[in-house]
């Protein structure tokens, strides 16, 4: 039997609520950790439908045209996204070549897909075939797409050549500038959004379970659906009730998965940083670049703002990572609870900024492609791009290794911790935003305590 309002956990902390719905403007966040849990929408699926060919159509634009003209002393190099990816890989970097290919074109691309395989099916009111896995799938890539990360590094390319060349943006410029915005807008719809508009179009159903005195309830990270888990296996990995994806109480290993990952990328860092991330071959010499070196001499040119951008995205973003994850990891090894919300905000910063430290690597690779003129200027990646581009992956997957609900597992009973949130759902949920908290929230919230 379908449960007219849902239970959703929050994945921060392991709290439990029931799912109401929200007005125009309004904003659902655990009441304990601070997470936002869910946001009011006014499109419908169908609404989404539209957005996501919008921006299908706008992926194959830009990825067709150049992103930028390179105009030096009367001959004319331009390069796109694909381009510059095939330039990489022509000149033996095939680990960069690779990783920005799936960042900035694959992934990207399979992620619109899978959205219209869903969407689809959902505006005509039917359930899409294998949901569970698609939705599970989505999930999985949405990390790993980086068109604005590559936006930004189309900037800081034409900046970087302003000095030797003319350069000019091209129509594919445009194209992912509109395509980051379609994208933002459609990182709203997570996974669970569309399970919950399967929920209201009737072709799937939600069961608000009853735990038993040695079972808590979790969340299935896919579809959302609490279901009820025994607390002796915690770690054990069961199948969800409604779309057979894995889901467990915590995750098995965090800890040793997170430290493997942070000290793989620590020992990365390094030569990331000594190596250079580029070589020029030019009229004047040879010469290699690193990170930092590429950075002072932004810099010097006086382009001050956007050397402190790449500062920020390719030295600071990185080493903060490193440094935060390694504090959150220490804190749960030791048995803290103390500032867990502090804690659990600064996590989520770090699963924010993850991917902003690849903006160096699409750099070079956009200038590889641009500066290809024979006898006179070559640009290439060095071997630092490749060091550097597995530093920021390896870090983003310590950071969705690690499980910041073992933190809240420490905290005190009787303050609203997760094992006692665990047992059963509460309404202690915030809703904030321009319209405030109404009486048809609360209207049903004592209808359910009724």
């Amino acid at each position: 039997m379908a449960s007219e309002h849902p239970l959703i956990s929050c994945e921060n902390c392991g709290s439990v609520y029931r799912r109401q719905e929200l007005g125009q403007g309004e904003v659902a966040s655990c009441g304990r950790c601070g997470t936002v849990l869910w946001r009011y929408s006014g499109l419908q699926p169908s609404g989404w439908l539209a957005l996501a060919l919008a921006a299908l159509i706008t992926f194959i634009i830009a990825n067709a045209y150049p992103v930028a003209i390179m105009r030096v002393q009367g001959m004319v190099q331009s390069a796109s996204l694909p381009d510059a990816v095939f330039v990489t890989w022509e000149q033996g970097h095939e680990v960069v070549a690779i990783m920005t290919g799936l960042a900035g074109v694959v992934l990207p691309l399979l992620q619109l897909m899978l959205l219209l395989w869903v969407l689809y099916p959902l505006s005509m009111g039917a359930r899409p075939r294998a949901f569970g896995f698609t939705t599970r799938l989505l999930g999985m890539l949405a990390p790993w797409s980086m068109v604005p990360v590559f936006v930004l590094g189309v900037l800081v390319a034409v900046v970087k050549l302003a000095g030797m060349a003319s350069v000019t943006p091209g129509l594919g410029m445009l194209g992912f500038a509109l395509l980051t915005v379609l994208l933002t807008m459609l990182g709203r719809l997570s996974a669970q959004s569309l399970w919950h508009y399967a929920e209201r179009a009737g072709v799937v159903e939600s069961h608000n379970p009853r735990p038993t005195a040695d079972e808590a309830l979790a969340g299935c990270h896919v579809c959302g659906q609490v279901q009820a888990l025994p607390v002796a296996q915690a770690e054990h990995i069961h199948h969800c009730l409604r779309c057979e994806n894995p889901v467990h109480l915590r995750k098995p290993d965090h800890l040793a998965r997170t430290w493997a990952l942070l000290i793989a990328a620590a020992i990365l860092y390094i030569p990331a940083n000594v190596l250079p991330v580029m070589n020029i071959d030019s009229l004047l010499g040879d010469s290699a670049h690193t990170i930092l070196g590429g950075v002072i001499e932004l810099w010097q040119t006086g382009s001050w703002d956007i050397a402190l951008i790449v500062f920020v995205a390719s030295v600071m973003v990185p080493l903060t990572k490193l440094l935060a994850l390694g504090v959150l990891a220490w804190q749960v090894q030791r048995g803290s609870g103390n500032s867990l919300v502090q804690r659990t905000r600064l996590y989520g910063m770090v699963e924010f900024i993850g991917q902003w430290s690849m903006l160096d690597v699409f750099v070079v690779i956009l200038l590889a492609a641009l500066a290809q003129f024979q006898g006179l200027m070559t640009i290439s990646a060095g071997p630092g791009a490749g060091a550097f581009g597995m530093v920021v992956i390896l870090t983003m997957l310590a950071a969705m290794s690690f499980d910041p609900r073992r933190g809240w597992d420490r905290a005190p009973r009787g303050r609203g911790t997760a094992a006692d949130a665990g047992s059963a759902p509460t309404q202690a949920v915030q809703v904030t935003g321009s319209a405030t908290r109404g009486p048809a929230v609360d209207h049903a919230i004592r209808k359910q305590e009724e």
